[in-house]
């Protein structure tokens, strides 16, 4: 079993795996660097990382869990809470609550300083999940599922657009 406590400034964020890395012109606007806390102290059904994000950068893509419920705490720096059709200045040591939802509890955290934004995320880890992104009309299930034999997560993950399906017998 891992050491059950981790000190904050013993640990460095990391860009994200390249498998689920922004690509293209999205590259421009998201470089979340993330340590995640979890994986390193054996959480089970907690999940909870640092995200560090530069100047001008956005985490992830304004998004809502159909399933689990998130939370954010500013540890440093100043930036602009996305939620709903609202916009909300945050800085440090501000608690963010994001509750499972429909797009009304859409939410995205971005960078609008000069300096490093870093904040604690902590989110119940219930698989699958569904989660929508309004601005582009995606939904995603993602799924986890404990480590593989390398001990690395494995996932599962298809992201769609609403209004293209395939049907369920479709190649049957």
């Amino acid at each position: 079993m891992p050491r059950p406590i981790l000190n904050i400034a013993d640990v460095e964020p990391q860009p994200i795996p390249l498998a689920f890395a922004p690509t293209g012109s999205a590259a421009e606007r998201y470089a979340p660097r993330i340590a995640r806390l979890s994986l390193m102290l054996g959480a089970q059904k907690l999940g909870y990382n640092i995200t560090l994000l530069p100047p001008g950068k956005r985490g992830y893509p304004f998004h809502n869990h159909r399933i689990n419920e998130e939370m954010f705490f500013v540890l440093e720096g100043e930036g602009e809470l996305r939620i709903g059709e609202e916009r909300h200045p945050i800085r440090a040591g501000d608690i963010i609550a994001c509750p499972p939802g429909g797009p009304e509890s859409a939410h995205q955290i971005a960078n609008t300083s000069d300096k490093d934004l870093r904040y604690l995320s902590v989110s119940t880890k219930q698989t699958p999940e569904v989660c929508e992104y309004p601005d582009s009309k995606k939904f995603g299930v993602i799924a986890e599922y404990g480590p593989g034999a390398d001990g690395a997560p494995q996932f599962f993950r298809v992201i769609g657009r609403q209004g293209e399906t395939v049907d369920y017998w479709e190649g049957e």
